[in-house]
């Protein structure tokens, strides 16, 4: 006998043979793999459905961002037209004022125009009057 009472060829179950006594903890051994796993997979279906919801997360806050940035660029578009608009109708303008200070010069009889001190000076005459 072992110094717990019980000698060492005693079975697991009274009334059973080796064999049973195996079959018997091999069983239990295979429960409580199976609880195991299945509080694994339990733990695992968590992880995945957590990961799932922050990405649709992710994903919404993505779409608003998105939606923000197009209407920020529809905007920023639709300013650029205007000053592109703007400045041609200007590009415009100082053709056709060039062209009239130019037509000016030439009746009054000067010889053009330069630029002096950020305005307009008439040149000397080409020709006295």
């Amino acid at each position: 006998m072992s110094s717990s009472g019980v000698s060492s060829n005693s079975h697991v179950t009274p009334g059973t043979s080796p064999e049973e006594d195996l079959r018997l903890i091999m069983d239990e051994r295979k429960k409580k793999r199976m609880i195991s796993n299945r509080d694994s997979a339990r733990r695992s279906r968590l992880r995945k459905q957590q990961h799932l919801d922050e990405l649709t997360r992710e994903a919404t806050r993505l779409r608003k961002e998105n939606h923000e940035l197009i209407t920020n660029l529809n905007v920023i578009n639709h300013y650029y037209i205007n000053v592109k608009t703007e400045n041609a109708v200007l590009r415009a303008q100082v053709s056709e004022l060039s062209q009239g200070l130019n037509s000016l010069n030439e009746i009054i009889g000067f010889g053009g125009w330069c630029a002096e001190d950020g305005g307009f000076m008439l040149l000397e005459p080409l020709y006295g009057i």
